[in-house]
């Protein structure tokens, strides 16, 4: 791992757990960035070309929209935020081209309980289910490997289409 940054050195007591100042700063700038893409897709002109491009790229491209330009981009802001995602577990976790793959599984996990097709329910999903594993370490670290598809698993009993899906 790369170092730390001098002024995100040390942590703060929050008497439960001992929080890692950059680990917090990680929450709170991936927090921001998400929430800034999810205002990009969902309340500008720009994001509904884009979600109507998915659907029907012919008739937005008739409507002059550059749809292979648009798509272009949505892949390049794809490949920044991961690369954002590297700067940032840079001093948390050894940088490899493999780094991600430890984790796929609790990525389609994130997916699957927050909704198929919901940006919100992948974030909030995201969060919730970070913190779920984050507070089961610090109390019952045996399980939390486990509890992530635990949530996963009664949220697919309760609720098929997952938290913020539509329901079919």
């Amino acid at each position: 791992p790369y170092p730390t940054p001098p002024a995100l050195a040390g942590g703060v007591n929050l008497g439960f757990m001992f929080l890692p100042i950059y680990r917090g700063w990680v929450i709170v700038a991936s927090l921001a960035v998400c929430i800034v893409v999810w205002l990009l897709i969902e309340k500008t002109k720009l994001g509904s070309y884009l979600r109507a491009a998915t659907e029907n790229p012919v008739l937005v491209q008739s409507f002059g929209v550059n749809v292979p330009l648009l798509l272009t981009l949505t892949y390049a802001l794809g490949a920044s935020l991961a690369a954002f995602a590297g700067v940032l577990a840079a001093p948390i976790y050894q940088v490899s081209p493999l780094m991600g793959t430890n984790i796929i599984i609790v990525v389609f996990a994130v997916v699957v309980v927050g909704g198929m097709g919901s940006i919100l329910g992948a974030i909030v999903t995201g969060y919730m289910l970070g913190i779920a594993e984050g507070l089961t370490k610090v109390f019952y670290p045996e399980a939390s490997n486990t509890v992530i598809f635990v949530i996963m698993a009664i949220v697919l009993i309760l609720r098929p289409a997952g938290l913020f899906g539509k329901d079919v």
